[in-house]
């Protein structure tokens, strides 16, 4: 293959990722957003909510860095950010599908977007912390335009949604005070239980 069939065999390749739908509703509640959107969506917000983050970041790697962050659930599918038993295999099946999809482009371009995959989970550099922080307020956000239809859905616990955003408070005590806000107004109004 030449280089540029394999380009667009990947960007063939990567249309699937429109048809993996998250549990996360539409702001509208009309149905749950899909993959492709959600990537979407948080790259739009890495360039607008730059400001509040503690450690400064190169706001272009971390937006390339949220559009493919999800690609490997072409494969591995979506795994609910409160599935205890997803959870147990997440690391194996996304390993592997980043292996594969990454693998489709040239050399150089698949070793880049993998390594922006796995500095994404290894969850160190100010760019992952970023880009965490914008996956994890997204679907916070939309719970709360949607009065916490998934939330309520799936009858999560404010433990859980406190742990999975424990870090957000060092890189951003702006959005970690936005977030506790949200929170405790859906804990109000019975969609986040309290324990």
């Amino acid at each position: 293959m030449t280089r540029l069939e394999q380009q667009l065999q990947f960007i063939v390749e990567v249309d699937k990722v429109k048809n993996i739908f998250r549990q996360t509703y539409l702001a509208d509640a009309r149905r749950k957003e899909n993959d492709a959107e959600h990537s979407w969506h948080i790259a739009l917000m890495a360039y607008l909510l730059q400001e509040y983050v503690q450690e400064p970041v190169d706001v272009t790697r971390v937006m390339l860095m949220v559009l493919i962050h999800d690609l490997v659930e072409i494969d591995a599918g979506d795994t609910y950010a409160y599935d205890a038993e997803g959870a147990k295999t997440k690391c194996e099946r996304e390993s592997k599908a980043a292996d594969r999809i990454f693998g489709l482009l040239p050399a150089e371009q698949g070793a880049y977007f993998k390594s922006l995959w796995e500095e994404f989970e290894a969850y160190e550099s100010a760019e992952a912390k970023y880009a965490h922080l914008l996956d994890n307020f997204q679907p916070l956000l939309l719970n709360d335009a949607t009065g916490g239809i998934s939330w309520s859905e799936h009858h999560v616990k404010k433990s859980q949604i406190y742990k999975r955003n424990e870090k957000i408070k060092e890189t951003s005590p702006q959005v970690w005070e936005c977030m506790q806000k949200i929170v405790d107004k859906h804990i109000r109004e019975g969609h986040v239980q309290d324990e």
